[in-house]
């Protein structure tokens, strides 16, 4: 176990540091003067730079033989973090219980608040199926993540339009909210967390529309642009997470992204009702996904200034596999490789409680808990409802009711989508193009704005996709690159669809996907 020495300071002038340097060291006053001139100017210069260093935790400062790349002040620049809960609905309890758990890591490293921006519907504390009022819990122990966590931007003020604003630093373009944006310099690092539901090339909002990789890369090499960053790390939980920067994502935007899953699979919720471990027994919901309770475990336990991004791309990728990735998901990641031998420190803090908690591989490694399928994780809350509920009561037939909402919904948007690839190319020729998939390094589509088009022609003849239907947009995004126009696919939706279910999840009355 390493010894660290600490020294608890006032403010001084350089001539009482000179006096404090020779108590410090114990060393007399005559063997002070012949002591070499250089060494002495050497430590005291050392010693005057991690005093004027701003924002020391608690006053205490360290020797120079304790490594200063650590530290968080002018010189180095500023921590600010974006954390986003893409979704709504009890029945999507663990985004947000994911991004409030983010939250607490980060203050607790030493984030202040007003750099920390939280995107949130916050429909779950006071939820009136939350089992613990004003109680959000991510793992099955029940600490509570909500506590302390600020409302920046709840309810409808979280959508595409405010995250990119916060995002570039624009307070002219945010609407509602707090009105707080990442006002990054040159020097400052920046991470951001988005947990959801996503699709091939799209992330979901929990208003409409949701956010396409185009735009998101856009805004990412605008930050950029802007000089106002030194680094960024991108933390990205949702299904076909990769594709959201596979082939859109370049170097040397000093931009570095992990994602929960590969362009083409899936990820996994976990802390599921029937499953193991399985939350407390009063919760019948999942209260956390399979990457994302990976690495902020990792966060909770280890000394963050001695365990770096790539150390922990290792472990949290070892665990989301979850037994060679049956139900589990491959974590992958993009952009300038080079940002993983950084310290977490860097972006994140560190607990002050878990400095003396090396990083060690061999003893760093969790169980991978049970998992479920991200897109299914709403039907087994629906499930476990009705089940719990008494026979003949209100609950049930409104559980019940969910559950087969939910399900036309999926049967209709599944036969709709074959359908059209039928109409459009025949039978054996229409599973081919609506199955392609690029290979690695290609992205999703060639035009983003035909995509985005074909969507709201699919969307106007047959309903909402949805966070279920997101899991089409490949499908779609393959009818533009073999070059169906926006009259054929509008035909061709007509056909398919000559009416769609009237439940919520088919509704356009929140608008339109795209």
């Amino acid at each position: 176990m390493s010894m660290h020495l600490y020294i608890r300071i006032k403010p001084l002038n350089n001539t009482t540091l000179l006096v404090n340097i020779q108590r410090i060291l114990f060393i007399s006053r005559p063997a002070m003067v012949k002591m070499n001139r250089y060494l002495i100017t050497l430590f005291t210069l050392s010693i005057i730079v991690v005093v004027n260093r701003g924002e020391l935790a608690g006053d205490i400062i360290r020797l120079p033989s304790e490594k200063l790349d650590f530290l968080d002040d002018d010189s180095v620049g500023t921590r600010w973090a974006i954390l986003i809960a893409g979704s709504n609905g009890y029945e999507n309890y663990r985004h947000q219980a994911d991004v409030c758990h983010a939250y607490q890591i980060l203050k607790t490293g030493g984030l202040k608040e007003d750099h920390i921006v939280v995107f949130m519907y916050d429909d779950i504390a006071y939820n009136q199926y939350n089992p613990r009022q004003g109680i959000i819990i991510n793992s099955p122990e029940g600490v509570d993540v909500y506590h302390g966590v600020p409302k920046d931007y709840t309810g409808d003020d979280v959508n595409v339009d405010n995250f990119i604003a916060v995002l570039l630093g624009d307070k002219t373009k945010v609407k509602g909210g707090s009105g707080k944006v990442v006002v990054s310099g040159p020097n400052d690092r920046i991470f951001i967390y988005y947990s959801d539901h996503g699709g091939p090339g799209v992330l979901g909002m929990p208003t409409k529309p949701y956010l396409y990789a185009n735009d998101l890369n856009e805004a990412l090499k605008q930050k950029h642009a802007s000089g106002t960053f030194k680094s960024l790390v991108f933390y990205l939980e949702a299904c076909d997470s990769g594709s959201i920067f596979d082939g859109l994502l370049p170097q040397g935007l000093n931009i570095y992204a992990i994602t929960a899953a590969g362009p083409n699979e899936d990820s996994w919720a976990t802390y599921c009702p029937g499953k193991y471990p399985r939350p407390p027994l009063e919760y019948d919901t999942c209260i956390g996904d399979l990457y994302s309770v990976a690495w902020m475990e990792d966060c909770d336990v280890h000394n963050l200034q001695t365990e770096t991004i790539k150390q922990q791309y290792k472990l949290v990728k070892e665990r989301t596999s979850n037994n060679h990735y049956y139900r589990g998901s491959h974590v992958m990641q993009y952009g300038d490789l080079p940002l993983s031998t950084d310290s977490l420190y860097l972006y994140i803090g560190t607990n002050p409680a878990n400095e003396n908690f090396t990083f060690n591989e061999e003893n760093s490694l969790f169980q991978s808990p049970e998992a479920v399928n991200q897109r299914d994780a709403d039907l087994l809350h629906f499930w476990h409802k009705y089940r719990k509920a008494p026979e003949g009561s209100d609950m049930k037939t409104e559980a019940q009711k969910r559950f087969m909402e939910a399900m036309s919904h999926r049967m209709h948007v599944d036969s709709s989508i074959q359908l059209i690839g039928k109409v459009l190319f025949g039978l054996e020729k229409g599973v081919e193009v609506l199955n392609t998939v690029r290979s690695a390094g290609k992205p999703l589509v060639d035009d983003w704005t035909c995509l985005e088009t074909f969507v709201r022609t699919f969307e106007t003849h047959c309903g909402s996709l949805s966070q279920y239907g997101m899991k089409h947009m490949r499908t779609i995004a393959n009818l533009c690159n073999v070059g169906v126009t926006n009259d054929q696919m509008a035909a061709a939706s007509s056909q398919a669809c000559t009416t769609f279910p009237s439940n919520p999840w088919s509704s356009l009355g929140s608008g339109f996907t795209a």
